[in-house]
């Protein structure tokens, strides 16, 4: 067995056994053995004394904080004797070795800088940093007319409508802690700037000559709607004449997904990071950025199919929100918005974690019309196989990517490229050239 995330091997005692052991403990937990090289193979004139153990236990106590003391068990491999030291993940954390803090990611360690060790903390505590009292701003920083206005929003979707005045709210839903404001009441009900939430907007004619630009430092209630009104001024709208008394309004993007967007910039934004959210809208496309990846856990592939559980960055917000119906249901806005785009005819949206936060890149690029109905007869057709599906797209579009065809089923890259593979194999499609510039060949039925 090699070394992975949760097993590693090492020829004696040292620092490092209690660093990995660290690392274990801040991820989900592991096992190193004691008396073995890197290959797993057994050291020679390695030798076990009877207060050995034991010693070790006692240091590896001393040299963490808080105290970890992982379980010891005598082995025999191959006739000799080695160490087991294993440990679950740590129920606090993080956990640190000597000042510093690890993390296990595949086979080695990584320390963790101040960001890492700041998440995890209140991960472990089940909360978020949205949620913790704040020294800077006090309770005459907030606007009580802004938190009437949510109770307005809150009772129209309440069959027993909140009857507290606007401090008990605030209180009931614990945006006060202990006579203090929590981080996400001046977020949300802030009486003045909140330079914490800037953040960017520009009209650009080409990458660096700008026609336009708003600096946006409102609470994240009215962002929603300001950075809406932003791009509104800025896309075209065209009127369709149905034969109805009234025309019929249709704008260069879905507005309900756009609005989807922004409200997930709003509430997945990592506000303790320096930098600002953006948004810049060029003439046939709009890059939106916010600080803040992904969680490690969750990747792009999984996003775009769905196939994660949520996590909300600020869970405080995150709850606000969607009491005041802003947000309507956790962990579907990704399907939403793709499903959104291609009903409209426009391809759908990229996703992507870019540099130190997350990126999403609309365009006017329609989708051909031979491919939507494909879709929309693939999603009727729910019985219908995966590689039927992806043969259809093929057959609907020669030039379709990979990457296209992801986004339009929802499914995985490695379920899609599985399914092409297995096409290949049984000589029924063939890739001519890249899958940026190349084509699809249809070898037979």
């Amino acid at each position: 067995m090699s070394e992975n995330s949760n097993t590693e091997y090492k020829s004696s005692f040292s620092d490092a056994v209690i660093e990995t052991l660290v690392a274990f403990a801040n991820t989900k937990g592991g096992q190193i053995f004691i008396g073995l090289n890197d290959d797993g193979e057994l050291v020679k004139n390695f030798v076990v004394r009877e207060e050995t153990v034991q010693q070790w236990l006692n240091e590896i106590k001393h040299k963490t904080q808080p105290s970890v003391i992982p379980d010891s068990e005598l082995i025999e491999v191959g006739g000799k004797e080695i160490i087991s030291l294993s440990i679950k993940e740590f129920p606090i954390k993080p956990v640190a070795f000597r000042g510093r803090y690890f993390k296990r990611v595949q086979n080695s360690n990584h320390q963790l800088n101040l960001r890492e060790i700041s998440d995890m903390h209140l991960k472990t505590f089940n909360t978020s940093w949205d949620s913790y009292a704040t020294n800077d701003y006090k309770l005459d920083d907030i606007s009580l007319e802004k938190v009437s206005s949510f109770i307005e929003k809150s009772n129209k979707l309440k069959e027993s409508p909140l009857q507290d005045d606007p401090l008990t709210v605030l209180y009931k839903f614990e945006l006060i802690k202990e006579s203090k404001i929590v981080n996400a009441c001046h977020l949300l009900f802030a009486k003045n700037d909140v330079f914490l939430a800037t953040i960017e907007l520009g009209r650009f004619s080409a990458a660096t000559l700008i026609k336009d630009g708003l600096t946006l430092r409102s609470d994240l209630f009215a962002q929603v709607e300001d950075i809406l009104t932003f791009i509104k001024k800025h896309i075209n709208k065209e009127y369709i004449i149905t034969g109805n008394p009234q025309r019929e309004e249709r704008w260069e993007y879905p507005l309900n997904a756009i609005r989807e967007i922004i409200v997930n910039m709003i509430v997945h934004r990592d506000y303790m990071h320096y930098g600002d959210s953006s948004v810049k809208v060029f003439d046939n496309y709009i890059e939106f950025f916010n600080p803040g990846s992904l969680p490690q856990s969750i990747s792009i592939e999984q996003l775009l199919s769905g196939d994660y559980t949520s996590q909300a960055r600020n869970k405080k917000v995150s709850s606000i929100f969607k009491e005041a119906g802003v947000i309507e249901k956790y962990g579907s806005g990704i399907k939403r918005i793709q499903n959104a785009f291609l009903n409209y005819g426009l391809e759908a949206p990229v996703f992507e974690n870019f540099q130190h936060g997350f990126r999403v890149i609309v365009s006017t690029q329609t989708v051909h019309k031979t491919v939507l109905k494909t879709v929309e007869e693939t999603v009727e057709k729910t019985v219908e196989k995966t590689d039927e599906m992806i043969l259809n797209l093929i057959k609907s579009d020669s030039r379709i990517t990979t990457k296209a065809i992801q986004q339009i089923t929802g499914l995985s890259r490695r379920g899609i490229e599985w399914q092409i593979q297995k096409l290949k194999d049984q000589k029924i499609i063939n890739r001519i050239g890249p899958d940026k510039g190349g084509h699809w060949e249809i070898i037979k039925e």
